[in-house]
């Protein structure tokens, strides 16, 4: 009857399922757990029986005894047909299955000689399981109902009395069951509570990094809003430089002055590339300067970005093969802009002699691929990549590049990795589902 208590510590599921959200299944397998262990309890009690009964030769009432284990039967039943169609357990639920271990064991103990049945100290692992896995005041509501039914045995006679003589040592049957019992809560408490700390560990390392991606989500934003801000605060200066360019330019002094002339339309053209910047800020942060975006192919996309880049940066020497085939239709992604970008211009510093770029597709994905010659990422780096400020150019806001285009490829529904290349240098390598730019084709009937 005392094997029954091990089915409530295979029962943390409640704390892991409630923290972790819907789709932790955590929960679930625990109580599939507690449910194999309840059956493991029900192999126990008969042969606990057994023994009592026809080894020790006490006589013990088999009828009631009988009946309490086909309750326990039944409800392990009911319990297994219940959990299948459930993907969560709740508090309550854990309270339901600890109530219902210390009424089996106080109506077995009763049976079986009360407060004189040395497993009556198996109330105590039930107080044990209850406080480490349960919050109060559930706790205090086991505590309470073991004290209850210990109260209970030592005030109502139990209808079998034991012959108890501590003095004989290991030769009295109570002396023995003293000794088993101890044993066994001892290897209870070491296993499940063993089990139940790694699940709670399992836990609270998922909640930290829940608050972590939280912490860098709400960075973003701070990020964005500032960003934002300035793009629209630095509209306005970008256009009214651009107008008083294109007055100069047709000035006759400028038209007689060849090196001042070619100063103006250079200016003119990073002004223009600044507020292609500006755009492209507000795009990313989900507004826009009144330019729609442009339907064109995947081929084409980063065609346009390596020449873009290399225009604008002048390495000198850069790398860039194109393999995207099949070539989709998708539609122009400021976020996937800025990203290559950004992941170009992190190798080109680390590598100022030559950068590679390679595009291709694999298996409804494409994958960008940046590779450098430089002193490639420190191991801590790579540990914490994807983390705001992780960077070792020592220097102030280091690393916020790699870091957004970690959440830009998120955002999209890829990844973003790096490794260090065999040869020397880095490799990062953005997979992206094709899905989250391409235009989906429709036929022409269901255009008509």
């Amino acid at each position: 009857m005392y094997f029954r208590q091990a089915e409530s510590a295979g029962d943390p599921a409640p704390p892991v399922a409630r923290s972790t959200g819907s789709h932790d299944r955590a929960g679930l397998r625990n109580m599939q757990q507690l449910i194999q262990l309840r059956w493991i309890a029900v192999v126990g009690q008969v042969a606990t029986i057994l023994v009592v009964q026809y080894g020790l030769g006490v006589a013990l009432p088999l009828e009631p005894m009988s009946a309490v284990l086909a309750g326990l039967v039944l409800f392990n039943l009911a319990s297994q047909a219940w959990w299948r169609r459930r993907a969560q357990v709740s508090h309550a639920a854990l309270l339901v299955g600890l109530l219902v271990d210390v009424a089996s064991l106080t109506v077995q103990l009763y049976l079986s000689g009360g407060i004189g049945n040395p497993f009556v100290f198996l109330f105590l692992l039930q107080v044990v399981l209850g406080t480490v896995l349960l919050r109060s005041p559930w706790s205090w509501a086991i505590a309470a109902a073991a004290a209850l039914c210990v109260t209970g045995l030592a005030v109502v006679p139990a209808p079998l009395k034991l012959v108890v003589e501590p003095a004989h040592g290991l030769a009295d049957h109570y002396v023995q069951g003293l000794l088993v019992c101890f044993l066994l809560i001892a290897g209870l408490l070491v296993v499940f509570i063993t089990r139940i700390g790694g699940i709670l560990r399992e836990r609270d390392a998922r909640l930290a990094e829940l608050r972590q991606r939280a912490v860098e989500e709400e960075h973003i934003v701070r990020i964005g809003l500032l960003a934002s801000g300035a793009a629209h605060e630095l509209g306005t200066p970008l256009s009214t430089l651009s107008v008083i360019l294109g007055d100069w330019q047709h000035l006759p002094t400028m038209a007689s002055d060849g090196e001042l002339h070619n100063d103006v339309l250079e200016m003119q053209a990073q002004v223009a590339r600044c507020k292609s910047i500006v755009t492209n800020i507000l795009m990313a942060a989900g507004e826009t300067r009144a330019e729609a975006p442009t339907e064109t192919t995947l081929h084409a996309l980063f065609d346009e970005l390596a020449h873009e880049w290399e225009l604008a940066r002048n390495p000198p020497r850069f790398d860039y093969r194109n393999q995207s085939a099949p070539d989709p239709r998708i539609v122009t992604d400021a976020g996937l802009r800025q990203m290559v970008f950004n992941v170009l211009d992190n190798a080109l510093e680390a590598s100022p002699d030559w950068v590679a770029l390679e595009v291709r597709c694999e298996d409804d994905a494409v994958v960008v691929e940046v590779a450098d010659a430089g002193p490639g990422f420190e191991p801590g780096i790579l540990q914490r990549l994807g983390t705001p400020y992780n960077s070792s150019k020592g220097r102030p806001g280091g690393g916020l590049g790699l870091f957004l285009s970690v959440n830009v490829a998120r955002t999209l529904g890829g990844r973003l990795q790096a490794e260090n290349r065999p040869q020397g240098g880095a490799l990062v390598r953005v997979t992206l589902p094709l899905a989250a730019i391409a235009i989906e084709d429709r036929d022409d009937d269901d255009q008509e």
